[in-house]
């Protein structure tokens, strides 16, 4: 595969779509396609008109074959906005060629070019390879950090609703 190939871009609304479809694949890779909920108008309307996430679109020989999907939070101990990458996403048969890496450099040259100090995601338990990816590229496991979340009738109950 040429390296001359394979192009990464930022998302158009255009591309909603292919959006939806590499988040649909994600999903099933991670075993929790019953868990999506997103259609394309909800996605539009997310990224592109409430600018809620960035998209970054990985192509080779014009043809989609991965995302990064990322936002900004917010640090108060450094009082800077970080990246959070909610989704990277690579198709099994472009894995190991990089491309991966390179889609995962790109959003940190965002978080470079924004003076981000940290850019970070969640991993599943079980995914190894992207696990061994991660860590050799130096990033490092939070494991003195839980992660919760609300969802639906608990959101509303904590809201007084």
């Amino acid at each position: 595969m040429s390296d001359t190939q394979f192009t990464i871009r930022e998302a158009r609304e255009t591309d909603t779509g292919i959006i939806l479809e590499l988040i649909l694949e994600l999903a099933v890779y991670e075993k929790m396609e019953h868990l999506v909920t997103a259609t394309e108008e909800i996605l539009k309307k997310s990224i592109f008109e409430q600018k809620a996430a960035n998209v970054l679109i990985a192509e080779y020989d014009g043809r989609p074959i991965g995302y990064a999907l990322y936002f900004y939070n917010f640090s108060t101990f450094t009082g800077k906005a970080g990246i959070y990458l909610e989704d990277i996403y690579v198709k099994p048969e472009f894995r190991g060629t990089g491309y991966g890496k390179s889609l995962l450099s790109a959003v940190a040259k965002e978080a470079r070019k924004r003076e981000c100090p940290r850019l970070e995601w969640s991993c599943l338990n079980w995914n190894a390879p992207s696990i061994a990816f991660y860590e050799s590229l130096g990033a490092k496991h939070m494991d003195e950090w839980r992660t919760y979340r609300l969802t639906g009738e608990n959101i509303a109950i904590l809201a007084g609703e």
